[in-house]
C-alpha cells in the first residue's frame, strides 16, 4: 500500500434517484438521495433562498398508521422550537400529507457510523470533543420536553466546526403499539438503557446512557455491550457490565457512570460537558478548531459541500412517431406492477402503427450515437451508471411489456441501467469495456469474474427463492488490499468509493453500506432460504474475518430489501493482502 493512498475513504454522499424516487416533496424539488433508514429515505433539496436541506419522506408502513401520525405531528411542534448549535434545525415539514416528511438543515459531513466503519476509532481528545457536543446537542433537546430514544452513530453527523444531533424526537412518534406489534423494532439494542430495553419509561438519563455506549464505540470500535444478535446485545445491557477494553483508559470514569444500570446514577448532561472539559486531553478547553479531527478524516469533508446544483430528472421514454421522429414522454415513479396499466394506453396511442419491427421484451438499448448516451448528469461521479440500482432496470421490463405487443421500440434516457444486473455472469466483457485496476506491483486486482457454476447450468438460470431471483451466482472476486472492494451489482472488483451496492474490507474484516442488514451463516453452504431467516432471526453486524471465518459465509440485504448477496469467503489474508470471495446476487421479484 502506497504511503500518499489511504484505504480509508467514505462512500459516494450524493445517489442518484431511482424511479421509485418521488422528484418533489411539498414543493421541493430532489436533487439526490442521501440514505435509507428505518424510518424513511432521506433526500437532497434546498429551499427557495437556496439553503441545502435534508428532506426525510416516512417509510410507507408508519404513514399508514393513525397513532404514528399522530405522534408525528406532535413531535415535529417540538423539535421546531429546539435550536442547538449541535442539532441538525427543523425547517419544514408536511405532517397532514398523504406521507409525512421533514426537513432539516443539511450538515456536510458523513455519520459517526460511517466514520467509525471507515476510518476506526477516533483519537481520545476527538471523543472527549464528541461527548460534550454531543451532550449540548442532548441539553436543548430535553429542555423542550422531548427524549432523543434512538441516539446512536448513524444520528451523530459529523461537521468541520463540530457534531450535529439529527432525528430527535422521531423515535418516539414510532413507538405505538401498532406498529411494535407488527415487529418494527424503535431504537437501536447496542445503544439503548437497560430500562429502554425492559419496556420503561424513556428519560434524559436513557440519552446518557446512550451517549455512553456510542462514546465507547466511537472510540474503541465496538459497543460496550457488542454486536451479536439484538436479544443478546439487550440481555448483556440489563445484566452484564460493558466492555471497555478497547477504550482509553482515561476515558473508563465518565463512560462508566454514562453506563450505570439505574438512570439515577448517571451524570446530567451538564456534569458530562463538565467533565470533558476538566480532563487533560483538552487542555481544559472544548473548542473545535482545524484540529479537532485527524486529518484524513478532515480532508473527506469537503466531499459533502460539493453538492448537486441542477434537480433530478424523472426517467423519459422516447417513443418513435411515423416519419422517423420521437416523442418523449415522462415516467413517473409509479410502483412496477402498475407500470403496464398506467402507459399502456398512452404508450399505445402513440404507436406508429405496423412495419416497425418489436425489440425482444428483455432487451432494450439505445441506438450507437442515440442523444440518450448523453454526458453524465451533474452531481454524480464518472457518471451515474456505477451507482444506479436495480429500480431503473425493473422499470425498464415492465415498459417493455406495457409496450411489446403494439411493436415500438423503447429507448429510455439511461440505457446502460438495463445492464445493472448482468443477465449471464459469464458473459465475456466487450471490446473496451473497463477492467479492475491494477494491484500494486503491477498485477491485476481481479480478471474479469468468472462462474463457478456446474457445468450445463447458467449462473442466472436458477428458479425464484423466497420472492429473488438471481441475478448471477457463484462469481469469484479478488481484492488485492484494502483499496478495493466488490460491485456486487456488477459482479465486480472496483476502487473503494465506486460503488453504493458493495462489500468492502479492511486489513482484518468486511465492511457494508450502511443500513444494509448482514446474517453470518453456518458454513458455506449458506442460501437464500437460511439468508431470510436468519436476517429476521439471527442479524449480526460483526463482519471480522475472525468472526466470519477462514472459509465461511454471510449474506447482506439492501437498506430497500431489493437487493440480497450471498457471499462465501475463498480466502483471507493476516495483513492487507489478497481477499478472495465467490458472490451470489439476488434482487427482489416484482
Amino acid at each position: 500500500m502506497s504511503a500518499d493512498r489511504s484505504p480509508f475513504t467514505l462512500l459516494p454522499v450524493f445517489q442518484e434517484l431511482t424511479a421509485d424516487d418521488p422528484r418533489e416533496v411539498g414543493g421541493y424539488r430532489l436533487y439526490a438521495r442521501l440514505g435509507a433508514g428505518g424510518m424513511g429515505r432521506v433526500y437532497l433539496s434546498y429551499t427557495p433562498g437556496g439553503r441545502p436541506v435534508a428532506l426525510k419522506v416516512v417509510r410507507p408502513e408508519l404513514a399508514e398508521d393513525p397513532e404514528f401520525r399522530a405522534r408525528f405531528a406532535q413531535e415535529v411542534a417540538s423539535a421546531r422550537r429546539i435550536h442547538g448549535l449541535f442539532t441538525a434545525q427543523v425547517v419544514d415539514a408536511g405532517v397532514e400529507t398523504a406521507t409525512p416528511w421533514l426537513a432539516t438543515t443539511y450538515v456536510p459531513g458523513p455519520s459517526l457510523h460511517q466514520v467509525v466503519q471507515r476510518f476506526g476509532p477516533l483519537p481520545e481528545r476527538t471523543v472527549l470533543l464528541l461527548i460534550a457536543g454531543i451532550a449540548e446537542a442532548l441539553q436543548a433537546i430535553h429542555a423542550t420536553g422531548v427524549v432523543h430514544r434512538d441516539l446512536k452513530p448513524g444520528n451523530v453527523l459529523i461537521a468541520a466546526d463540530g457534531p450535529r444531533v439529527i432525528d430527535f424526537g422521531i423515535a418516539r412518534a414510532a413507538d405505538a403499539s401498532a406498529l411494535t406489534g407488527a415487529g418494527l423494532r424503535i431504537g437501536s439494542p447496542a445503544y439503548m438503557a437497560p430500562e429502554q430495553a425492559m419496556g420503561r419509561a424513556a428519560t434524559p438519563a436513557t440519552d446518557v446512557h446512550a451517549l455512553g455506549a456510542l462514546a465507547v464505540h466511537v472510540a474503541g470500535g465496538i459497543p460496550p455491550f457488542g454486536n451479536g444478535p439484538d436479544p443478546a446485545a439487550l440481555y448483556r445491557t440489563v445484566h452484564e457490565e460493558p466492555d471497555l477494553s478497547r477504550v482509553p483508559e482515561g476515558l473508563h470514569e465518565l463512560l462508566l457512570r454514562c453506563l450505570a444500570k439505574q438512570p439515577e446514577h448517571r451524570p446530567t448532561t451538564a456534569e458530562v460537558i463538565a467533565a470533558a472539559r476538566n480532563h487533560p486531553a483538552v487542555g481544559g478547553h472544548l473548542r473545535f478548531g482545524e484540529d479537532w479531527l485527524p486529518h484524513p478524516l478532515t480532508s473527506q469533508l469537503t466531499r459533502h459541500a460539493d453538492l448537486p446544483q441542477e434537480p433530478a430528472e424523472a426517467p423519459t421514454a422516447l417513443v418513435p412517431r411515423p416519419g422517423g421522429d420521437t416523442a418523449e414522454t415522462v415516467l413517473a415513479p409509479y410502483p412496477d406492477a402498475t407500470l403496464a396499466s398506467t402507459y399502456a394506453p398512452t404508450l399505445t396511442a402513440l404507436s406508429p402503427g405496423p412495419g416497425l419491427p418489436a425489440p425482444p421484451a428483455s432487451s432494450f438499448a439505445a441506438p450507437s450515437g442515440s442523444a440518450t448516451s448523453a454526458a453524465p448528469r451533474p452531481g454524480t461521479a464518472d457518471g451515474a451508471g456505477r451507482r444506479r440500482t436495480l429500480g431503473r432496470t425493473a422499470l425498464t421490463a415492465a415498459v417493455a411489456l406495457a409496450i411489446g405487443a403494439a411493436g415500438m421500440a423503447l429507448v429510455l434516457d439511461d440505457p446502460a441501467a438495463v445492464d445493472a444486473a448482468p443477465a449471464d455472469a459469464s458473459d465475456s466483457p466487450s471490446p473496451g469495456a473497463p477492467t479492475a485496476p491494477p494491484a500494486p506491483g503491477g498485477a491485476p486486482a481481479s480478471t474479469a469474474p468468472t462462474s463457478t457454476a456446474p457445468s450445463g447450468t447458467s449462473p442466472s438460470a436458477s428458479a425464484p427463492t423466497g420472492g429473488y431471483s438471481a441475478a448471477y451466482r457463484a462469481v469469484e472476486l479478488t481484492a488485492a488490499d484494502s483499496g478495493y472492494e466488490f460491485d456486487l451489482a456488477s459482479g465486480k472488483v472496483v476502487p473503494i468509493d465506486s460503488a453504493t451496492w458493495f462489500v468492502g474490507r479492511t486489513e482484518n474484516g468486511f465492511l457494508h453500506p450502511e443500513g444494509a442488514d448482514t446474517y453470518l451463516g453456518r458454513d458455506a453452504g449458506l442460501g437464500v432460504a437460511e439468508c431470510l431467516e436468519g436476517l429476521a432471526t439471527r442479524p449480526a453486524a460483526d463482519l471480522r474475518f475472525s468472526a466470519v471465518g477462514p472459509r465461511g459465509a454471510f449474506c447482506l440485504r439492501s437498506p430497500d430489501g431489493r437487493n440480497l448477496a450471498v457471499v462465501r469467503v475463498l480466502s483471507t489474508a493476516d495483513a492487507d493482502g489478497p481477499v478472495r470471495v465467490s458472490v451470489d446476487h439476488y434482487h427482489r421479484n416484482g
